[in-house]
């Protein structure tokens, strides 16, 4: 017997369909013609999105400018932050 709850891992508890629901699921999939259930072999390939993986080589921190600052790398375009800790490092 499968369970009828899991808890994920922020906590949230989340209701799993029982046999007879994920049997209407499944038919629902199949009967529609745009998609195709996935199989073990496609879902081990698929990866979830996230960050990428940084240089390891800075710190991530909070730190307040004057808006005008903020305003006026922003307004340079993309890449902004970057530039803005080129002046810090030029600085230091």
């Amino acid at each position: 017997m499968q369970p009828t709850t899991v808890k994920t891992l922020s906590g949230r508890v989340l209701r799993l369909p029982t046999d007879a629901e994920d049997a209407r699921i499944r038919a629902g999939i199949d009967a529609d013609p745009d998609t195709h259930a996935v199989s073990d072999a496609e879902f081990a390939q698929m990866r979830r999105p996230g960050r990428p993986v940084g240089s390891g080589s800075k710190t991530q921190i909070t730190l307040r400018l004057d808006t005008a600052v903020v305003e006026k790398f922003k307004a340079s375009g993309p890449g902004w932050q970057t530039r803005i800790n080129e002046v810090l490092r030029a600085h230091a």
